[in-house]
Order: C-alpha cells, then structure tokens, then sequence
C-alpha cells in the first residue's frame, strides 16, 4: 500500500535471510473495539497525509 501511494514503479525485493519485523506483536485494539472506538483515518489515508507532509515540509526544507 505505500508503494502505491507514494508511486513507486520499482520492484521490492526481500531479504527472507532477515528478520521481518518485531517478533512479537504487543498491539491489541479488541478492548478498545469493544467500547465503540473506530479509527478516524484509514491506513490508506493516513499514508497518504503522511507522505504529503514529508513532501512539503521535509523535502521542501532540504531544497
């Protein structure tokens, strides 16, 4: 997903020799679920705000 968000055209290549990540997941969003909690944002949205920013406040800064 933030491939395409970002509008990356390349490939990814993975390195199954290495970690993929933390080895245990500590998250659990049921309790919060359970009382009536929904995110506000979607994942896609919130990449997408996200990137935005870097491009204009981050990138902008180093130009």
């Amino acid at each position: 997903m933030a491939k395409e968000v970002v509008g990356f055209k390349g490939e990814l290549v993975w390195d199954a020799t290495k970690p993929d990540g933390t080895p245990r997941k500590l998250v659990d969003r049921s309790k919060l679920t359970a009382v009536g909690w929904r995110p506000k944002v979607s994942l896609r949205e919130g990449l997408a705000e996200s990137y935005k920013w870097y491009l204009e406040i981050v990138v902008e800064q180093m130009e």
